[in-house]
């Protein structure tokens, strides 16, 4: 199992403390550093600010130099496709290919009014579209245009610059739905992510991909499978309710919802989820001030994991 930490940072977290989170998750051996990308703040007044994802992640590129790096996810509502293609190929080109690009629908309503961006009914259109541009332009031979001609989106003769080092960036579709994500996922993407579920959820949602995955033609294991859970660890059970409740958590709901608690306890929550079929954890950790609980992850629980 890969381990990835994936933060929130519109819940109120400067680009320096991003960068001393994303540094230390380098620096203690995890895989890559995630972030969200959103707008605007959920339950708290998010001081000082939202922050961009892909000028954050542009920054971080030069500032790190193993970690992989990504979205999870980029909202099809937030950007132009064609502005997307060209943000997510210059960070990955500044970060020696290390990017992984999450991309999906939009969900939260109240960010799209607060900020102006639309907010159609109808998104996995969108979506579907979105990643037909963006791919299509990443793949056109060199020294070729790309031309598109949808419903939402119509390019003419693009010159499809620039392109990202690596061919393909691998491309995150994430979500519970029943019958399009899976499609679409089949379609487009390298990895699958199912985010903030149950395990019964969680293994519905892997089995449904799989499902499509080979329907489309594809072998099952062309599809990495991922799961996302708010996580926090304390090397004792005080410890550990003082951080989940510094998060705003409950410390029993969270330890049954998310992968929480003592380090023992998320050894044996990890393995579980293991033997759902999860191939990489995307590990939430919310408090950008107590970079302790990656030092917790790593020694204590990530080798320990079977």
């Amino acid at each position: 199992m890969k381990f990835r930490i994936f933060t929130e940072p519109q819940q109120g977290a400067t680009y320096a403390q991003q960068l001393r989170m994303a540094q230390a998750t380098e620096r203690l051996g995890f895989d890559a550093w995630f972030r969200s990308d959103h707008f605007l703040a959920m339950g708290v007044d998010g001081h000082p600010g939202p922050t961009d994802s892909w000028v954050t992640l542009g920054a971080l590129a030069r500032e790190t130099s193993t970690i992989r790096l990504g979205t999870l996810v980029s909202s099809a509502t937030f950007r132009h496709p064609s502005l997307l293609a060209i943000q997510v190929a210059q960070v990955d080109e500044m970060s020696g290919g290390r990017v992984e690009f999450g991309l999906g629908t939009g969900w939260f309503e109240a960010e799209h009014l607060a900020y102006g961006f639309p907010f159609p009914t109808q998104r996995f259109g969108i979506l579907e579209e979105q990643l037909e541009v963006i791919t299509g332009l990443w793949r056109a031979p060199e020294g070729s245009t790309f031309s598109h001609a949808g419903a939402n989106y119509a390019l003419v003769d693009a010159p499809a610059l620039p392109k990202p080092v690596q061919q393909p960036i691998p491309l995150i579709v994430g979500g519970g739905g029943p019958k399009r994500t899976p499609a679409i996922a089949a379609r487009f993407a390298s990895e699958y992510n199912i985010a903030f579920r149950t395990d019964e959820e969680i293994a519905a949602g892997l089995a449904r991909v799989r499902a499509a995955v080979e329907e489309a033609g594809r072998e099952a294991s062309s599809m990495t499978y991922s799961a996302a859970l708010t996580s926090t660890v304390g090397a004792t059970e005080a410890e550990y309710r003082r951080r989940a409740e510094a998060i705003g958590r409950d410390p029993e709901g969270l330890r049954k919802a998310g992968v929480a608690g003592t380090p023992q306890e998320l050894v044996d929550r990890l393995n579980g989820l293991a033997g759902l079929g999860v191939e990489t954890m995307y590990l939430q950790v919310l408090d950008f001030d107590d970079l302790d609980v990656l030092e917790l992850l790593a020694s204590e629980v990530v080798p320990h994991v079977a």
